[in-house]
């Protein structure tokens, strides 16, 4: 079923999507063999005060940067906050202030591409915790 993954958009979600670490290593190990390079990482914070907003793309680029996905340079910070801030939409759309995040993060790149996939869950209180997700692609530009 996934023996051919051609998109880095489909690689990072079905990598944010996994649940335990057994699953997450299966995905990293298939990633990896199609050429994939990723990082993983979680976050949790609240959505008031821009809390969320800020600890999410510090998280995607100390991630990124700290292993050597992508170069330290202006046009690879570009690619990846703007699709950090894309996926960040898809997991805010509709969420009331003060609701608790809490998010995996995959960061997949290709030579060209990057994404960034947010998937976890929200809410105000346990009770009424459901699913979020959200993904962002940018393009790299030429000195990936």
């Amino acid at each position: 079923m996934f023996d051919n993954i051609r998109s880095v958009g489909t690689a990072a979600m079905l990598l944010a999507l996994t649940r335990n670490m057994q699953d997450e290593e299966t995905v990293k190990k298939m990633l990896a063999d199609q050429g994939f390079r990723f990082v993983v990482t979680e976050m949790s914070g609240n959505s008031a005060l821009s809390e969320f907003q800020l600890k999410t793309t510090k998280a995607v680029i100390g991630a990124c940067m700290n292993t050597g996905l992508v170069a330290k340079t202006p046009t690879n910070y570009h690619a990846l906050l703007h699709a950090t801030d894309e996926a960040k939409r898809g997991i805010m759309v509709n969420v009331a202030s003060s609701v608790s995040v809490a998010v995996k993060i995959a960061v997949v790149r290709d030579s060209q591409w990057v994404a960034v996939a947010l998937f976890g869950e929200s809410a105000l209180h346990p009770l009424t915790n459901h699913d979020r997700a959200g993904l962002g692609i940018m393009h790299l530009g030429t000195d990936a």
